[in-house]
Formats: structure tokens, sequence, C-alpha cells
């Protein structure tokens, strides 16, 4: 079976709010995506979950997001691509000093939420946020959404000299296209531990997927998210670490 890193949203607790389940599923994943502070997280919240990265020796990456607490930054907002660089950065180097702090180093970008979706379909803030990572740090990769195509991606990373990582997801449903199904459509999240690893499984073997529109779909990825908030989904994260194989701890 080929390598096919395992990834989770992680430090999206916020002050006296405790959101998902870090240490029940930090043992389980490759890659922890550790929230900047923008939709989620505070400093606090940001060294705690670095540190628990550190001790289960998992990379630690940037989760940066749209500034919006409120809207957990699912909601668009109508930033410029100057804005869109800037707020990269911001995050980007908050996590840093965290990842600094605890003896580790970022290792990776995912954005998150509508950033994220928002980059997948307007080539102008994908640009802006490959920029702003280019300007970070141009050795960091960062995560994409795994498309029928992957092609206009590469495009646009390559002149900055930004690596991709091509992401897919185990519990959410796709459409035609190779995109997430809106959070908002029935169906678009799976909630059953047996589908969620079956669609892992074909994922991690190249296998096709079936889409939203009943088209077969087949996913290049690297990585795998899985999420963590609820005791089906641990017990799923869990489910799916047993059928990839043994993680290799980061060196």
């Amino acid at each position: 079976m080929p390598a096919l890193l395992v990834n989770a949203d992680m430090g999206e607790s916020y002050g006296a709010w405790t959101l998902g389940a870090d240490d029940r599923v930090m043992p389980h994943v490759d890659l922890a995506n550790v929230a900047c502070g923008f939709h989620a997280s505070d400093p606090d919240v940001m060294r705690r979950t670095v540190r628990l990265a550190v001790a289960n020796r998992v990379a630690v990456g940037a989760h940066p997001a749209y500034p919006d607490l409120q809207g957990f930054g699912r909601r668009s907002l109508a930033c410029s691509s100057a804005e869109i660089e800037n707020l990269m950065l911001y995050q980007l180097g908050a996590l840093a000093a965290m990842c600094r702090a605890e003896g580790t180093r970022l290792r990776y970008v995912k954005p998150h939420g509508a950033l994220y979706n928002d980059m997948m379909r307007d080539e102008a803030r994908l640009t802006a946020v490959l920029r702003g990572v280019a300007a970070f740090d141009p050795d960091l990769p960062v995560m994409v959404m795994a498309t029928r195509d992957p092609g206009p991606a590469k495009a646009l990373a390559e002149p900055l000299g930004v690596t991709l990582w091509f992401e897919a997801f185990a519990d959410r449903a796709y459409d035609g296209q190779g995109r997430l199904v809106s959070r908002r459509e029935p169906g678009a999240v799976h909630h059953d531990p047996e589908a969620i690893v079956d669609q892992a499984l074909r994922i991690a073997h190249g296998q096709p997927l079936v889409a939203s529109d009943g088209s077969e779909l087949v996913l290049e990825a690297q990585t795998l998210c899985v999420h963590g908030d609820n005791p089906e989904s641990i017990a799923a994260v869990r489910a799916i670490r047993e059928a990839l194989g043994e993680r290799e701890p980061l060196e």
C-alpha cells in the first residue's frame, strides 16, 4: 500500500471552551494541523497543542484561516490578495514561535475552512495563499484539495517554488468534480465508521469513489484528513490507523 499520511485538525479549543479530543487523536496521526488563532485557538492552546505533538512525535503544520472566530472560519470574507498574503504571514509567524519554544518547527501549511474552499475555486486566492507561504518559508509544503484535475493548482505553485501536498477526506462526500459536497447538503459528512474506513482504503489504494452525481472518482492524494471531534469519529480514526498500518514517528 502506498504511504498515505494521516492528518487531523488540532488545537481548536479556545479559552474555557474545549473542542475536539486532541489527546486521544494525536497518537494515531502523522500530521497535526494546529489552529493559529483566527478561527479558533489562543496562545495557551497553541503552545499546549504543539507540546502534545512533540510528545507524540507528530509533525506540526499551520492551520491558518480567515479572521472569523464567531463563524469558526467557515464564512467567506471579502479579503484582498494582499490581505490574504498578510494574514498567512501573521498566523504562520505565531505558530512558528510556539514551535520554536517547544523545540520543533513548522513542517507544512493547511488552510482552514472557507479559506481552503475559496482558494480551490479562485486562482487569485490560491496564489495569495501560496505567496504568503513562499514569503515566510518556500520549503513549507501547502496542502490543497485533491480533485479530479490537479493541473491548475500545480501550475500556480510551480513558479513560486512551493510544493503541494494533495489531500483527500475519509469522512466527506465528493461531487463530480472531486470537490467536497457542502456541509449544508444532506449526506455531506459520513458518520458510519465502516464507511469512513472503506473510503480511506479506497483512496490509499487508488480505487474509485462514487461521487454525489454517481460518477466514479479517483483521487491522487499524499495525505488523508480525518476528524476526531466525537466518539464515533475517534473510533474511525483508530480504525483507519490500524487499516493503513502503524505510523512512522517524526524524526
